[in-house]
């Protein structure tokens, strides 16, 4: 009778404290009579251990307690199974690759039996990662990595992981599902790069490998920027661009770019599979300035160079320069030389202005001298004279200065 008064009191304190801490249960008595569990197998995995035994009939057990320990401690209760007709339990969370001993026992209300033999139990290693793992590279822009499937049938999948070969920091950039899978091609990368790679096989419970062996890939570089280059002067109406070839074997073509600008922008004008390019301009001293590059048969393209090729079309032959003229009141010559010698021919032409409104011009062709004879006067009429200096390709000159006569 004092002992239910003091459990009752013990009750009566923790509902007024708002204690949530119940009182620890007694572990059940050895009963020497109970029939003991007699055989413990398992069947171990990386981080779990399956026990199995003969289940025990009589109607008195209620289930069994399970015991966990390592080695040198103490074994302690880590499991209760509530039904006599059970015959497993999987213990979870455990190490990989870690030694285990297990003991079992019956209970009844009451009363627990003696343990059943020691058993001792190791889980499973964490899996190797692939025995074979490859990069093929030397591909624009991405390496392609090949391994053979992992043989262990509870592989879910594979991480692939990277690293700059600069700045070791190992990053997932990839998980390749299905332990069949066999490859990965990592895009976008940049030309001429040195990437690390290594691989971890998961199992479908989480499990994650150790890391293969790293491997090595290298993009492919751009071609090298075209050399040589260089741009005409002294062509009419057109420029032409010539280039050294390039020592790729796989180049493809040639990109031609122009701007009016040294500091661009530079535009895309042309592709040739050629060395050179003529660019057709219909003006004359027209300048260009110029940036050839390579493209390989990967559509991979070399840098422009920092320097371009300046060009330019002929310009216009320098303008006759008057060297004297005359009027005697019936005939007007003029004479005059070329500045540059670039003039083959000459013309003149001669605007009448008869009164206030009328006006005709006249033009002299294929004038061979440097002088020019005009008798072919009206009276009262004012005459303007330019002369013009004609080049070999028949580029025209800009006029000379104006010779005025007016005939009384």
């Amino acid at each position: 009778m004092k002992k239910l008064s003091q459990i009752i009191l013990l009750s009566f304190l923790i509902i007024l404290s708002g204690c949530s801490i119940q009182p620890k249960v007694s572990k059940p008595k050895i009963d020497p009579n109970l029939p003991k569990v007699k055989e413990v197998r398992y069947i171990p995995d990386i981080t779990k251990i399956a026990l199995e035994w003969t289940p025990i009939y009589s109607e008195n057990i209620k289930g069994y307690y399970i015991y966990r320990g390592q080695k040198g401690a103490k074994l302690t209760r880590i499991a209760k199974v509530d039904t006599r007709f059970s015959s497993h339990y999987i213990d979870k969370k455990l190490k990989p690759n870690t030694r285990y001993y297990y003991q079992i026992t019956a209970y009844t209300k009451n009363a627990e039996s003696y343990p059943s033999p020691k058993l001792e139990a190791r889980t499973l290693p964490i899996p190797e990662s692939v025995s074979f793992f490859k990069a093929v590279d030397h591909l624009p822009k991405v390496i392609k990595l090949i391994w053979r499937p992992h043989p262990y049938l509870r592989v879910d999948g594979y991480i692939v992981e990277r690293a700059d070969e600069k700045d070791v920091d190992w990053k997932k950039i990839a998980y390749v599902k299905d332990r069949l899978s066999a490859e990965y091609i990592d895009r976008g990368l940049k030309d001429n790069m040195t990437y690390l790679y290594r691989l971890r096989a998961k199992t479908c419970d989480g499990i994650v490998s150790k890391p293969s062996k790293v491997v090595k890939g290298n993009t492919k570089p751009r071609p090298s920027i075209v050399k040589g280059l260089e741009a005409t002067k002294n062509l009419p109406k057109k420029i032409v661009v010539r280039w050294l070839p390039n020592p790729e074997p796989d180049i493809e073509y040639y990109k031609v770019y122009r701007s009016i600008f040294e500091i661009g922008p530079y535009i895309a004008i042309a592709k040739t599979k050629k060395t050179q390019y003529t660019d057709f301009i219909n003006k004359d001293g027209v300048k260009r300035y110029y940036k050839v590059t390579a493209v390989d048969k990967d559509r991979l393209e070399s840098f422009k160079q920092d320097v371009p090729a300046v060009g330019s079309t002929l310009p216009k032959p320098a303008a006759p320069v008057i060297l004297e003229h005359h009027f005697d009141g019936r005939a007007v010559t003029i004479k005059w030389q070329s500045p540059d010698n670039r003039a083959v021919e000459y013309m003149v032409k001669k605007k009448e202005i008869l009164g206030f409104l009328k006006e005709n011009e006249y033009i002299y062709k294929h004038i061979k001298k440097n002088s020019f004879y005009d008798d072919k006067l009206k009276k009262g009429a004012k005459y303007i004279y330019r002369v013009y200096a004609i080049d070999k390709y028949g580029i025209v000159s800009r006029p000379s200065e104006e010779i005025v006569v007016k005939v009384k």
